[in-house]
């Protein structure tokens, strides 16, 4: 078995409640709510059929009610969007028993690399089971790469192949701007459009660029989260900052102060972010560990059905 998905698939027995459950048999399908495009046949009309069904030509030619019949439109394409700058291969946060003192497993943080490719895993694994087709790009400061939808899991298990190859300590930083205005340059077939990018705001480009791509395409957001250096679990860690190179100082992350200001700004950015996202009816959702990532991923989801019923 592919060495991606037989991880993904072995945490998504472990959350294999209820909710879960119901995605993997069906939920994810009610995202894609709407009537089939393709016209099948007609045939005579019988109460309760929507009026607005009624072809009134052909019903005048036959001398009775007829109705358009149209065939679903099933097979969607799920386009995985995920920016691989070098940032991505720092660390995510700790999982929840970590911070609540449970377990010292727990408490070795996850590279963001890793969350990644698990998100996109999952995401892509729910299509894959719908009979879904999944495509992927992917991209940094330097080159952008679009890999052509397809199906079935070895394909998927590639295209989380290529998320984690592209992902390097020592590669370009990300841009997501560059990445989003060449999904809107080379991406004309509607699309789910997940983004997943570890950026903490959301630029005016962006905003402008997203704006276009919502118009076109479904569009969900997932956001990684950062590593808090500060958490007091991690104070006997080294830890590197990928960007600069340099070791953070352990003085600096035993400040509780510092810790303190640090927990109220990213709350602030995540909800700034929230707000700009929402007025652009995008949904969103951070994810910051392995733990919370498949809950994320159903209230990404299930958020997504209702923001389209409304």
């Amino acid at each position: 078995m592919t060495a991606h998905l037989t991880r993904i698939k072995s945490r998504l027995s472990i959350h294999a409640h209820r909710k879960v459950r119901g995605l993997l048999e069906g939920e994810y399908a009610a995202v894609h709510a709407g009537r089939g495009i393709d016209f099948n046949d007609l045939r005579e009309y019988v109460r309760g059929d929507d009026v607005k069904d009624i072809d009134w030509k052909a019903s005048a030619r036959s001398r009775q009610l007829l109705v358009k019949r149209y065939v679903a439109e099933r097979k969607h394409t799920v386009l995985l969007c995920v920016s691989t700058g070098r940032s991505m291969a720092a660390l995510a946060g700790v999982g929840a028993g970590a911070l609540a003192g449970i377990g010292a497993e727990s408490a070795a943080p996850t590279s963001k690399r890793e969350l990644a490719v698990f998100v996109a895993g999952v995401t892509g694994y729910l299509a894959v089971q719908h009979g879904d087709v999944i495509g992927l790009v992917h991209g940094d400061a330097e080159r952008r790469h679009v890999s052509r939808p397809g199906s079935g899991e070895l394909h998927l298990e590639r295209l989380l192949g290529e998320v984690y190859d592209a992902i390097t300590a020592d590669g370009p930083p990300g841009d997501l701007t560059a990445l989003l205005r060449h999904v809107v340059r080379t991406i004309r077939r509607r699309t789910i459009l997940l983004v997943v990018t570890d950026e903490r705001a959301v630029t005016e480009e962006q905003v402008r660029l997203l704006r276009r791509l919502a118009a076109q395409h479904e569009v969900l957001y997932l956001t990684l989260g950062d590593l808090d250096p500060t958490a007091p679990v991690l104070a006997d860690r080294r830890l590197l900052d990928i960007d600069a190179g340099v070791e953070v100082p352990a003085w600096l992350r035993r400040d509780a102060q510092l810790h303190r200001e640090l927990a109220t700004l990213v709350a602030d950015e995540a909800q700034e972010m929230r707000r700009r996202l929402d007025q652009l009816g995008i949904v969103q959702e951070r994810v910051r560990d392995l733990d919370g990532a498949v809950t994320a991923i159903f209230r990404l989801l299930e958020r997504h059905r209702h923001a389209r019923r409304r």
